[in-house]
């Protein structure tokens, strides 16, 4: 099966809620972001590889492929996969044999796999970027998740399940929206999707001192107002400079990483910055998966 969806659509929660709801939700479910990780370390991840296959390989290690074993392999991004590294995959999905780096074995696995994109892979296809076999054999199923402007009879469910995990995180209780700031998020078009919205209550419960979440508290481009090019207010008076610099600094994070569709070497040069500091700041921030080492 393969998701398609816009950046921040929850593809990865769909893809979250297909393994959890099959018969092999009691196995392993390994997730790889081909976007994530470069392109010179990406078949050594999927694949795996035999001590001494490149300098560094100290030992036998395993891929993706063999850790998923008897579970679901979910492929994200699958649209930026170089590639040499389709041709290679083709050849597993059609034999669901892997051979790892520096060796002569093949190995039998059995995995579900699970694809999802941001990208229009036909026409993907049609400019020479994607393998015209590969999209056929992993086109399948395709399932599409719409936009949140397209549903936006969600939203009141959405914020008010975020407004319960950021408070909760936090340790906030009794926070509600006054009536203007729930109609603000109800009628922004959201190019960040869920993810855009998330982010958004997440400022709001982090700035909010009182009980009542206001436009104020709201991402200024949410909340209609003039932005300084981040789209956070510069001053309010509840908060510390330290604590306003970290929201700004996660905000302009979010949507470089956002406008260079998840790559975040593209992300970091967008900012200006290294790809090392961009990963510290993640990291400092507290970015979910910024502990990956696989994508250091």
């Amino acid at each position: 099966m393969i998701i398609y969806g816009e950046t921040g659509t929850g593809k990865e929660l769909v893809a979250n809620a297909i393994h959890d709801l099959s018969p092999r939700r009691d196995k392993p479910f390994i997730k790889i972001n081909c976007a994530a990780i470069p392109d010179t370390l990406l078949e050594s991840e999927l694949f795996g590889y035999e001590k001494g296959a490149f300098t560094g390989a100290t030992q036998r290690r395993k891929g993706k492929f063999e850790a998923a074993h008897s579970g679901t392999l979910f492929f994200d991004e699958i649209g930026d996969m170089p590639l040499s590294i389709q041709t290679k995959l083709l050849r597993v999905l059609e034999e669901m044999k892997v051979e790892r780096l520096g060796g002569n074995e093949l190995f039998p696995v059995d995995v579900r796999l699970l694809y999802a994109t941001g990208r229009d892979l036909k026409k993907a296809v049609e400019e020479g970027r994607f393998r015209n076999d590969l999209f056929y054999r992993i086109n399948v199923l395709p399932l599409a998740v719409p936009p949140l402007r397209d549903r936006k009879e969600d939203i009141a469910e959405l914020v008010r399940h975020f407004l319960g995990l950021y408070s909760a995180k936090i340790g906030k209780t009794g926070l509600y929206l006054s009536p203007s700031a729930m109609q603000a998020l109800s009628v922004y078009p959201y190019p960040g999707n869920v993810r855009e919205l998330m982010h958004a209550v997440e400022m709001a419960v982090t700035l909010c001192r009182e009980s009542e979440i206001t436009t104020a508290h709201l991402p200024a481009g949410i909340a209609g107002q003039d932005t300084t090019g981040v789209g956070v207010q510069l001053y309010h008076g509840s908060i510390s400079l330290p604590e306003r610099l970290s929201m700004i600094e996660k905000e302009m994070i979010s949507k470089a990483i956002e406008e260079a569709g998840g790559k975040r070497l593209l992300a970091a040069e967008r900012l200006g910055i290294s790809r090392k500091t961009l990963w510290r700041k993640m990291k400092e921030l507290g970015f979910p998966g910024a502990e990956d080492k696989g994508e250091e």
